[in-house]
């Protein structure tokens, strides 16, 4: 099938031109954002491909289905860049990537943890301009620190084990309970027990309209003074205003973000000879216990195998036989 990929740098092209060599489809890459304005840019494709940053709402998918379009195929497990009522009346199926590696998002979520505690990125800096001083690094065990887990999926459980061998207590939310979490020794509570209880808060769930804001200045006021959040789940999770303030009063202790609500025009591109002009995200990045990395949580080469061969083949398996697998529904 000929397929127009959207949103695409070379290491994108990179990972599905060696995987297409087993399907043999025609690729089409676009590097432009999907949107209003560049919908038209598809040309005789029957499928196309999608990221997070795209935008895939009742107007672009009208547009892409008068085209010819036959096939959504997102190259990432979240869809709430879609607009499902529209796809679904327009007979317009959308498939994804379910899984890929928890392991590199959950690894990711540590790390974001581990730098802001132990001050490792000021640290980096300060040896390399010759200071060799402690002033200012000084950090907190792990060990028997309370953990608050939101979302217990793959890379929310996945994120408990490693915790857990830090000999950490593990308290966790989600609205369906996983029993081998619980063997572990984890215990479920509710959202504002978890905000009240645990030292650090890692968000791990999706993005719909109970999540939304799930951080906002009522949350944040039930946490305990210098709490630690860490976001590689969606941007939109967290009220960048709300918690800029907490920061401010000392209430945030550290803030780990891998997402930015406000990410899709800025997030994967380069901005370094230019002035960002996002005032809220210009404003986290003057923080010292701060740290923001450009949604890569998911960039591991075994995650970007495993993007590439699902994706491709859903839309073969779609090319030979009709069948939907991976399928987004409502």
């Amino acid at each position: 099938m000929k397929i127009a990929f959207f949103n695409t740098k070379t290491y994108d092209q990179k990972y599905f031109d060696s995987i297409n060599k087993e399907h043999g489809h025609e690729l089409h890459y676009i590097p432009s954002h999907l949107n209003s304005e560049t919908a038209h840019l598809i040309q005789d494709e029957e499928v196309v491909c999608a990221f997070i940053n795209d935008s895939l709402n009742a107007e672009v998918l009208t547009t892409l289905k008068n085209k010819g379009v036959k096939l959504i195929a997102l190259r990432s497990a979240g869809f709430n860049h879609v607009d499902l009522v529209a796809a679904k009346s327009l007979d317009l199926p959308v498939v994804r990537v379910p899984t890929y590696s928890p392991y590199a998002v959950a690894e990711h979520a540590v790390g974001l943890l581990l730098c802001l505690n132990r001050k490792i990125h000021r640290a980096f800096n300060r040896v390399r301009e010759g200071d060799f001083s402690l002033h200012n690094l000084m950090g907190f065990d792990l060990h028997g620190k309370t953990i608050g887990v939101v979302g217990t999926g793959k890379i929310g459980q996945t994120f408990i084990n490693i915790m857990l061998g830090f000999g950490c207590k593990i308290i966790a939310y989600d609205i369906c309970v996983d029993e081998e979490c619980q063997e572990k020794g984890v215990e479920y509570v509710s959202l504002d027990s978890l905000f009240a209880q645990a030292n650090i808060i890692s968000l791990h769930c999706p993005l719909n309209e109970a999540t939304h804001h799930l951080i906002n200045q009522d949350s944040l006021n039930l946490m305990q003074d210098g709490v630690t959040i860490i976001n590689t789940s969606r941007g939109k999770l967290i009220d960048t205003k709300a918690v800029i303030q907490a920061l401010k009063r000392g209430k945030v202790g550290l803030l780990g973000l891998d997402v930015y609500e406000e990410e899709e025009a800025i997030f994967f591109e380069d901005f370094s000879s230019s002035v960002i002009q996002d005032d809220q995200l210009s404003r986290l990045l003057t923080f010292p216990n701060v740290i923001v990395t450009s949604h890569q949580a998911f960039f591991t080469e075994e995650a970007m195998q495993k993007i590439a061969g699902v994706t491709l083949s859903n839309i073969t398996e779609f090319a030979n036989s009709g069948l939907i697998q991976n399928q987004v529904s409502l």
